[in-house]
This record gives C-alpha cells, sequence and structure tokens, in this order.
C-alpha cells in the first residue's frame, strides 16, 4: 500500500497472463470488473524481441478486489485500441483494431446472472481505432483517432449517440475538434460539459516521406447539446494515451495519471528495455479556476516494477480508480491492476485554535447562565423575553437568524463558482423592510399575538390557524436535522474531530442555552454570535487580499474573467436573469418576513411598535454590509486559488471550499475565530429554530387542545418540547452520517419548500383582500402547494419565482372561491 495526500494505493489481483495487455476494454457491471480484448508481445520483450504484435479476444472478471481472475467469455474478435465506458451498470465499447484492420463496431457487456451478456449497438459511421470518448448525458461522445491502420493523418471527428435510444439510436456528427486532428486523446466530464485533452498529431512529413507524431498539449470542452467547441488552458505538458476517460473528482476537477509527455519518442528504438517508462503526475484540471495543478504520483513504492501505465481504461469501481494493465514502457505490458481511492485529509486544529473556540463557548454560556437567572417562569418570558429587548439587540438577532451556517459556507461558495448575479437576492431584504413596516408590523402588533399565526385564527377560523401552524412545524422540524448535519459534516473535516462528536455537541451546548434562557438568551447570544461571525468573514477577506498582492489584484482579475457580473440580461422565466432575481426574491422575502414565525417572533420581542419598526430597519441596514464582504470572500478564494491550484482538494465539493482554505491556510488562532464563527452560525440558526417550534406548538397547538392549562403548564411544556427538539435534531443529523445521502432530505425540504409561498399568501391575503373567507383561503393553499408541485417538477420557471406562484396562486384562487361558497370573511377590527 502506498499513500500521499489525495489517494490511498493498493493493487488488485494481476490480470490473469504472463505478459498482460495494452489497449483493453474494461468497465464494471453488477458490480463486478470486466477487462477483455488488447495485444501484446507474447515474449514480453516488445517490438525489438522475437515475437509479432498479437490481439486477444478473452474476456476476464474480479468478483472482488480479494478474489481471483476467471475467464467470463470472448470478444466477437480479437481487437483493442477502442473505446470503453461505463454506464447504467453496463460497459460501452466503440471501435477498435486488430493490427490488419480498423472496425466499426459498437456493443455492451452487461454481468447477468454470473454470465456475461453482450448486446450489440448501431455501428460507427466509419472505422476508428485509438481514438478517445466518454459518456454525458446518456450520450456516448467519440474523438479522433484513426481510420486505417495504413492512416498518415490523424482525424478530428466528433460523433455522439444517444445510448437511451438503444438500437433506435443514430449517430449524429457534430461540430470537429478545434485545432490539429489527433489521436490518443483524454477525454472526460465535469459539471455539464464535455473535455478533450492532449493527443499526438499524425501527420505526413512531405521531407522525409513518413509520417510523424507531434505531441499535443492544447485542451477543449463542448457544452451540449448547443453549444460549441471552446479552448481551455494548455496543459502543463501532453499526456498522451494516458488513460481514459479522464477521472470525474469532486465537483470541479478532472483528474489525469500519467500519460506519455513524448520527450523520448524519438529515442524509443534506441532505449528499448531501458526506457524509464512515462510520466507518473496525476494532473488536475480546475474547472471554475482554469487552471492545472500536480496532485501527487503514480506510485512506484508498491512494486519497483510498477509503472504509470498508458493505452488502459480509467475504471471506477467500488469508489475506487481501477488502471488494469496497459503499456508500462514502449511495446512492453503490464499484468498489475492498480487501485487508487481517493482520500481528502481533515485540517487540523492548533491549540491556540480551540482556546478561541473554547472562549467562544464560554462566552455562550455565561450570556445563557445570566439570562436565565434574570428570567421569570412564564411563557412571556420564554417566548418573547418579557417584551424588553432593545431594538438594536432585536435587529442583529432577526440578522442573525437567517444568517445560518449553510449561508456562511454557501455565499461563498457560489461566488467563488460564478459571479455576483445573486447579490440583489440578499439586497431585496431591504425593499421589502417598508412594506412589513408599513402594513404587517402594526397587524402583529396591535393584536398582542405570540405566535403569528394566531392572525390567522384571529382573521379567519381556527382551522386555518392550526394548518398554517402544522406547515410551519413540519417544516422546521424537517430542517433542523439538515440544519445540523451539514454544518457538523464541515466542522468536523475542519478540525478533525468526529462528526457524531460534533453533531451532539453542537446540539447540546444550543439546546442547553435555548431551554434555559428562552427566546432572551437566544437573542444575546445571537447579538455575539453576528459580531464573530461578520468578524471572522472580514478577517478572512483582509487575510487573502494580503496573500495575493491586495484588493487590487482581486478585483482587478475578478472583473477580466467576468467575475463581478451582478446581472444577466434577458427575459428568460428559466434563468436567473435580473428581472427574474429581483421580482422573485422580492417576493421570497416578503414570504420571509410576513410568515415565518422565527422572524415574527423578534419583531415582538421590543417594548413599543417604534422599537420593533427600527430592529427591522437595523436588520436591513446590516444586510448590506453583510452580503457584501461574503461576496468579496467568494471572489477572494477565487483569485485565490487561481493562483495556488495545487492547494485545492481534488475531491471536495464546492460548497467546501471556504472551510477548506480556514482549515488548510489560516494562521492559528485566525483559524480558531472563523470556526467559531461557523459554530456561531449553527447555534443561531438551531437555537432560533427550537424556540419558535416551541412557541408555536405550545402557543397553537398545547394551549389549543388544553385551553385549561395554566401559564407555568405551559411554560414546563415548551421547556420540554425543547428538550425533545435537540434530541430530534441529534437522531436525524446522526442518521445522515450513517445513510450518507442526504438526497433523500434534499426532497423533503424543497417539498416542504413549497408551502413558504403559499402560506405567506394566507397573510398576504387576509391583510389585503377583506372579501377572502376561510373556505377560499384553504381552498386557495392547497391548490397553489399542488400547482407549485407540478411547476418544480416541470422545470418550468426558475426556483426563485415559486414564492411568487405560492402568494399569487394562494391569493387568486382564495378569492375565486370566496365567491363560489360565499360566507362572512371573518374579518375583525384587528384585521
Amino acid at each position: 500500500m502506498a499513500q500521499n495526500d489525495f489517494f490511498v494505493w493498493k493493487q488488485y489481483p494481476s490480470i490473469p497472463d504472463s505478459v498482460g495487455f495494452a489497449g483493453s476494454y474494461a468497465g464494471v457491471s453488477q458490480g463486478v470488473l470486466l477487462v477483455g480484448g488488447g495485444a501484446n508481445f507474447p515474449d514480453g520483450i516488445g517490438p525489438w524481441g522475437n515475437t509479432k504484435k498479437t490481439w486477444y479476444d478473452q474476456v476476464f472478471v474480479l468478483d472482488d478486489p480479494a478474489g481471483q481472475w476467471r475467464e467470463a467469455g470472448k470478444l466477437s474478435r480479437r481487437m483493442g485500441y477502442g473505446i470503453s465506458v461505463t454506464w447504467n451498470d453496463r460497459v460501452v465499447c466503440a471501435g477498435g483494431a486488430d493490427g490488419d484492420r480498423h472496425y466499426t463496431d459498437v456493443w455492451t457487456w452487461q454481468w447477468s446472472n454470473g454470465k456475461l451478456v453482450t448486446d450489440t449497438l448501431p455501428s460507427l459511421p466509419h472505422p476508428l481505432a485509438n481514438t478517445t470518448g466518454a459518456i454525458l448525458n446518456n450520450t456516448l461522445y467519440v474523438i479522433g483517432g484513426l481510420a486505417n491502420p495504413a492512416d498518415t493523418a490523424s482525424q478530428n471527428i466528433v460523433w455522439s449517440l444517444d445510448l437511451s435510444m438503444g438500437k433506435n439510436a443514430k449517430w449524429q456528427e457534430l461540430d470537429p475538434l478545434p485545432g490539429p486532428a489527433r489521436m490518443l486523446a483524454v477525454a472526460g466530464v465535469q459539471d455539464g460539459y464535455l473535455y478533450v485533452f492532449s493527443g499526438v498529431e499524425l501527420y505526413f512529413d512531405k521531407t522525409t516521406e513518413k509520417a510523424q507524431r507531434r505531441y499535443l498539449k492544447d485542451a477543449y470542452r463542448f457544452h451540449p447539446p448547443g453549444g460549441g467547441w471552446e479552448a481551455v488552458t494548455d496543459l502543463p505538458h501532453p499526456v498522451v494515451a494516458a488513460p481514459s476517460p479522464a477521472l470525474t473528482s469532486g465537483q470541479s476537477h478532472l483528474l489525469i495519471f500519467g500519460g506519455d509527455d513524448g520527450q523520448l519518442a524519438s529515442r524509443v528504438m534506441e532505449l528499448k528495455g531501458d526506457h524509464p517508462g512515462f510520466r507518473r503526475d496525476i494532473l488536475a484540471y480546475h474547472t471554475i479556476t482554469g487552471t492545472w495543478s500536480v496532485m501527487g504520483q503514480v506510485p512506484e513504492s508498491i512494486d519497483e516494477k510498477v509503472k504509470a501505465p498508458v493505452t488502459t481504461p480509467l475504471v471506477v469501481w467500488n469508489g475506487s480508480v481501477v488502471l488494469p494493465g496497459g503499456e508500462a514502457k514502449p511495446g512492453v505490458r503490464t499484468t498489475h491492476v492498480l487501485s487508487a481511492t481517493p482520500q481528502s485529509p481533515s485540517g487540523t486544529f492548533k491549540a491556540l485554535d480551540w482556546t478561541v473556540v473554547g472562549i467562544y463557548f464560554l462566552v455562550v454560556i455565561g450570556i445563557s447562565v445570566y439570562v436565565s437567572s434574570r428570567m421569570n417562569h412564564s411563557t412571556g418570558d420564554f417566548f418573547l423575553g418579557g417584551q424588553k429587548i432593545p431594538w438594536w439587540a432585536a435587529g442583529l438577532s432577526i440578522f442573525g437568524s437567517k444568517l445560518s451556517a449553510l449561508t456562511f459556507i454557501a455565499i461563498p461558495a457560489k461566488t467563488y463558482a460564478t459571479d455576483w448575479v445573486y447579490i440583489f437576492s440578499n439586497f431585496m431584504i431591504v425593499a421589502v423592510v417598508p412594506v412589513v413596516v408599513l402594513f404587517f408590523l402594526p397587524y402583529f402588533r396591535k393584536i398582542n399575538i405570540t405566535s403569528v399565526y394566531e392572525y390567522l385564527a384571529i382573521r379567519f377560523n381556527k382551522n386555518v390557524k392550526l394548518v398554517g401552524s402544522l406547515t410551519f412545524l413540519l417544516f422546521q422540524a424537517g430542517r433542523l436535522g439538515i440544519v445540523i448535519y451539514i454544518p457538523a459534516l464541515v466542522l468536523s473535516t475542519v478540525t478533525g474531530v468526529n462528526l457524531i462528536t460534533c453533531i451532539v455537541l453542537i446540539t447540546i451546548i444550543t439546546t442547553a442555552y435555548t431551554i434555559s434562557g428562552g427566546i432572551e438568551a437566544v437573542i444575546w447570544t445571537e447579538v455575539m454570535q453576528v459580531t464573530v461571525l461578520l468578524g471572522g468573514a472580514f478577517l478572512c477577506f483582509y487575510f487573502i487580499s494580503d496573500s495575493v498582492g491586495g484588493m487590487d489584484v482581486i478585483f482587478s482579475e475578478a472583473a477580466a474573467s467576468d467575475k463581478l457580473t451582478m446581472a444577466n440580461w434577458g427575459w428568460s422565466i428559466t434563468e436567473p436573469v435580473l428581472w427574474v432575481v429581483i421580482i422573485g426574491n422580492f417576493l421570497t422575502q416578503l414570504t420571509v418576513y410576513t410568515s415565518d414565525q422565527v422572524v415574527v417572533q423578534r419583531y415582538l420581542t421590543t417594548p413599543t411598535l417604534q422599537e420593533a419598526k427600527r430592529s427591522v430597519y437595523t436588520n436591513a441596514l446590516l444586510v448590506v454590509p453583510a452580503t457584501l464582504i461574503f461576496f468579496a470572500v467568494g471572489t477572494a478564494l477565487w483569485v485565490y486559488f487561481r493562483h495556488n491550484p495545487a492547494l485545492l482538494d481534488p475531491h471536495g465539493r464546492t460548497d467546501n471550499i471556504f472551510p477548506w482554505y480556514i482549515s488548510r491556510q489560516l494562521p492559528a488562532g485566525l483559524s480558531g475565530l472563523v470556526i467559531a464563527g461557523l459554530f456561531a452560525a449553527t447555534m443561531s440558526t438551531i437555537s432560533s429554530s427550537m424556540n419558535s417550534i416551541a412557541t408555536v406548538a405550545t402557543t397553537d397547538f398545547y394551549k389549543h387542545f388544553r385551553p385549561q392549562s395554566t401559564d407555568i403548564q405551559r411554560f414546563r411544556f415548551a421547556r420540554w418540547t425543547t428538550l425533545a427538539l435537540g434530541a430530534l435534531g441529534i437522531l436525524i443529523a446522526v442518521w445522515l452520517v450513517f445513510l450518507k445521502n442526504s438526497s433523500i432530505w434534499d426532497q423533503y425540504l424543497k417539498l416542504m419548500g413549497m408551502f413558504g409561498g403559499c402560506l405567506a399568501g394566507m397573510f398576504i391575503g387576509g391583510i389585503f383582500v377583506k372579501s377572502i373567507n376561510s373556505i377560499g383561503i384553504l381552498i386557495g393553499f392547497f391548490l397553489s402547494v399542488i400547482i407549485l408541485y407540478f411547476v418544480q417538477a416541470g422545470n418550468w420557471i426558475h426556483f426563485f419565482l415559486y414564492p411568487g406562484i405560492g402568494i399569487f396562486g394562494c391569493v387568486i384562487f382564495g378569492w375565486v372561491f370566496s365567491r363560489i361558497f360565499p360566507g362572512r370573511s371573518e374579518m375583525t377590527k384587528a384585521g
């Protein structure tokens, strides 16, 4: 076994041949590794030995990395040097040669009930070998190659075959690859693009009257279905015949293992068996910054005879890269099967970092102890802080409650990966605040509510209130596990602390201060947390700027690459063009600031209406500089890693770029401060959700079903509910750890997210349309949910516009059905 920063290398059982094969076909089906065909020189010496190049048709299967190879079947003919790619539990193979001719064959392998099943697909338009290819969106792409063994010029053809159509598919000829025609290139796919790297141009030299090779290091990408080819950054050196397709790693890297750089191509016959072999570098192309770096090497320490192979497929089997056989030196095969298991090194926290984080936790605990010592055991104090919270603290708390750890991670990541187009999504809070202050806030303060959904009972009836409250509870309870799990995952990676330990530690401390101090403890810890959060982000930006040469460098490089674009123009409803961003996010923020208990509850904690208004404006004023800081951090990260691509994690997710930088590049102490900020954002979101859920559960359900209960009984119920929520959050988050896939929860949250706009529609309809009654608003609510479900499923509009569907659908349907089912509108003086 050998290990470097990003891979652990092993050897699997050797190919069952005394020499090995180059140009084989390989892939995975039903969890087994299939390798077949190829060619060798039987004496193992190469073309200068005593045997001629021989072609093979055997297909071998390996069930388990610790098992043994066995013969599984045969090809239709002896051949090799075509394409093989795994797709939908099958191996798709195309083209090839046998020394005398090239072929148009296209077929699939599938392992079924312990047997190899071969099926044919439409043949290539003409014979081809030494080509490359990859599969993107169920379409096989074939690029370059040679049409005949005697050809003196390579090809620049690009063909595609939609594999989802089976035998009814037809080959399409696409725009040719730019640059020189080539063979033995490397293809790859990443983030919706098809990439082609390097290769060798075969051309006829009139001077020597022979075919010559020119080694290439240019690269191109293609965005189907309608996009054309565009050049990307050249490689540092050629990687001819490297294992293909390139490894799609993480969300933004393509890795190429070894390859022939052509440096010794003219001396092959001179060196013969003394040739040192091909390059061992693992080249990484980063699609976001357009940069190349070396991310390790194919090791020789496993076995002194192991070399980095060429002319072999790259296969991903059980999460590991497999290089089965291939050519170890020119003409010399290998039987070795190399395996590389990806790994991402965890961050290391120093003593000073832990000291900073420890101080943060002590301050949180101290605030909790102090507030709880002053709190009366009443629901008024637990839910509203006795309405004695100063406006500036309430404003900071509103800001902190919506700036979650996901935001702390996601905004810089989005800007790093794209541009500043989404900046208006946050700025729309400023536009929404006057509407909230003028129309909604007076209602909520005037009717003296604790839960915002009590308004629905006053305006309509208790059934409408219960629907609104239940919608909020289901969404927040389901979301709780996610907002614990994802930040804990990041914190575990950064600090090296066990993931489950992070989950339990964060949740226990947050639950403890939420139970002991209620909303007042939540608000005052959020005041401190916002300070730590913004301070840490600002210091990060300063440190990154200093390391790359200043802010001028950051913004000049970003501007030159269109990374500061703030608006996409057009009238599309499916893309984030300017009008979609502005209108969609105005309605999104209107939804949050009018119907989300987490936010509205803070309006009610101040002594007066005027102070409540000031708190809302305080939040709006904070949004602008905070948004600028986080967007600037994202841009700074792009510039930093553009200068230092080798410092990236090739297996990482784009969303982890900020924590990755924090853990690997910040000095001791500052790293601890920023991670404390990440803790702060996580705990702020958790505590806000817990207290708001407890408020709604107690006010809208416990009090509804137990109207004779005393205030102290409701207070105790709220505390026990908070404790139960902490336990529930831990259980969901730990379950996600073992599930190792949050997609189920992503879909759940996407479904529940549909209800947000519809819920806001209830409030907007109740305040602005006096004729809407309870029957109409309930029908409007559920019809809007159904419509929004189909809109999401069909991807008919950009997701920014979903709240608009919910709001307007609820109001319009509510008005229509109120006329169909007339009755009193239940409008009160307060409404």
